[in-house]
């Protein structure tokens, strides 16, 4: 069995293991209701409307 030689650096062993877990943009979409810029499934923050239905009150 192979050993290695010297001891794998903190550092290095991160680097290897951060190339697995890239982060990822959240999605944004335009709200039907007032086309602003929202998250996709989320109610938005400018008309209060998910899904075609008011589910807030905005003031």
């Amino acid at each position: 069995m192979a050993v290695p030689k010297r001891k794998t650096s903190k550092a290095r062993r991160d680097k290897r293991r951060a190339a697995n877990i890239k982060m990822t943009s959240p999605n944004i979409v335009e709200c039907p209701q007032c086309h602003e810029p929202k998250l996709q499934h989320r109610v938005c923050k400018k008309c209060g409307f998910y899904h075609g239905k008011e589910v807030m009150e905005v003031k």
